[in-house]
């Protein structure tokens, strides 16, 4: 029998998707056949917009305007890095040009004018064949030094979580185009490829255990350190603190994870009980070895959701790009439906639509809209944001009036149930996964926000 070939076919009716397969085989269609069957579907039209359009009431000011910030210092930042890496520092402004994507700055907006917002920041100045360019002020060179010197100061311990990063992982190696994407998160310099993986060779190195078919780096652990593999929570809760006398070995865990809610959502008291049966369920460290979980079952998730929230208190901004939390689902063993699983907990975790991408902050690391614990490069960054003076048209960050309802969410069913766990090595394909572009790509992730925000 010849193979089938599929064609699929849209419709739009009335702000209505109608999705169906029809089988062909050789331009007849099968009818009746016992190897297909005629399949339609129909489901609402989603898009960005609609969901941000559909969470407007869901939203917590305070994180929000935290992210509003980050929006506004995030382009200043990248800018001035650009303008670092120039021999004599300062750059044409139609060479800056190419990075308007980056900075989310569309025609007809003006480079120049964007720049001329900050002139503490930035000089301007044409040269005799009346080409403009742009360099860094005084200011503004003291101030890259002075990250430059926090950054080294706090090396350590921006080295010591990549350490566990690699700990967590299940081959313990993680491919370095990954870990690009954690750089400003996790503090590491601008060139960490170049000298710094080098300069721990104590705990990790950078291999290629792939050539010749797969020539991209990796950084791997050189050496399992025990007093490494203690959780956060465990540090908070249980006061563990590794030391050379004690050798700390991973394993179950029944800690409850520190939950917070806005105090206009007055529905939490009805759900206690299932709060609570959570908060009691043993889950395995996110340091022990993971392949003996069966995929889909409620151990499977609750270890997530750990892994989650490490991987969260190791960042300088307790904040991270969901899309840079999701290139890692296979590396450290996590649900295919990650996304729905940091909405399903949003006591624990906060998932903010705003911009282009999706952001995850992890609840207990803020009061209000400021870190409890603030990274000395977090202040760093609130000295430039003073001098930034680029503001976007002002809008209405609405409040949390309702979060989305409890009823729809079982916290006795796994999320990840019947879902395909990958344990093999990182040559194999694995999807959009192996992508590590930093473009949008969270269209499956849009869409399991609205299906969890429906009513």
């Amino acid at each position: 029998m010849k193979s089938a070939k599929f064609t699929r076919y849209r419709y739009l009716f009335s702000g209505l998707v109608w999705n169906f397969h029809r089988p062909f085989i050789d331009g007849e269609i099968l009818n009746g056949s016992n190897h297909f069957k005629l399949h339609t579907q129909w489901r609402l039209m989603t898009t960005s917009k609609r969901v941000q359009d559909r969470s407007k009431r869901k939203r917590i000011h305070d994180l929000e305007v935290v992210l509003e910030k980050h929006k506004i210092i995030s382009k200043t930042l990248f800018l001035l890095e650009i303008l670092k890496q120039e021999p004599e520092q300062v750059m044409p402004i139609r060479s800056l040009d190419q990075y308007r994507e980056k900075i989310n700055l569309p025609k007809p907006n003006k480079l120049s004018v964007f720049l001329r917002k900050s002139p503490k920041l930035f000089e301007l100045y044409k040269d005799t064949k009346g080409i403009m360019w742009c360099g860094m002020t005084k200011m503004a060179e003291g101030l890259m030094e002075e990250e430059e010197r926090i950054i080294e100061e706090n090396s350590d311990k921006a080295a010591e979580c990549v350490t566990r990063m690699l700990m967590i992982a299940v081959d313990k190696r993680l491919q370095l185009d990954k870990i690009a994407h954690f750089r400003r998160d996790l503090g590491l310099p601008l060139d960490f490829r170049k000298d710094w993986v080098h300069q721990y060779p104590q705990s990790f190195k950078v291999v290629q255990p792939f050539k010749p078919h797969d020539e991209r780096e990796y950084l791997e652990l050189v050496d399992w350190n025990p007093n490494l593999a203690i959780t956060e929570l465990e540090k908070k809760v249980s006061r563990i603190t590794g030391s050379k006398d004690y050798e700390h070995v991973p394993g179950l865990l029944s800690l409850a994870f520190p939950m917070k809610f806005p105090s206009n959502y007055k529905q939490v008291s009805r759900y206690v009980a299932q709060i609570g049966n959570f908060q009691k369920r043993e889950y395995l460290s996110p340091y022990a070895d993971p392949r003996g979980l069966k995929a889909g079952s409620l151990e499977f998730d609750k270890r997530a959701v750990a892994i989650m929230h490490e991987l969260l208190s190791f960042t300088i901004e307790k904040r991270l790009v969901t899309d840079h939390l999701t290139h890692f689902r296979r590396e450290f063993l996590m649900p295919q439906k990650l996304m729905r699983l940091l909405l399903k907990h949003f006591g624990i975790f906060y998932v903010s639509e705003r911009g282009k991408r999706f952001s995850v902050f992890l609840n207990e690391g803020y009061v209000g809209s400021e870190l409890i614990e603030k990274h000395p490069l977090v202040t760093w960054k609130e000295k430039v944001e003073c001098l930034v003076g680029y503001r976007k048209n002002k809008k209405e960050i609405e409040t949390t009036k309702c979060l989305p309802d409890m009823e729809d969410i079982n916290w006795y069913v796994s999320e990840s149930e019947n879902e395909d766990i990958w344990l093999g090595h990182e040559g194999d394909s694995i999807g959009s996964l192996e992508d590590g572009s930093t473009e949008d790509s969270c269209e499956m992730d849009v869409e399991e926000i609205y299906n969890e925000y429906e009513d």
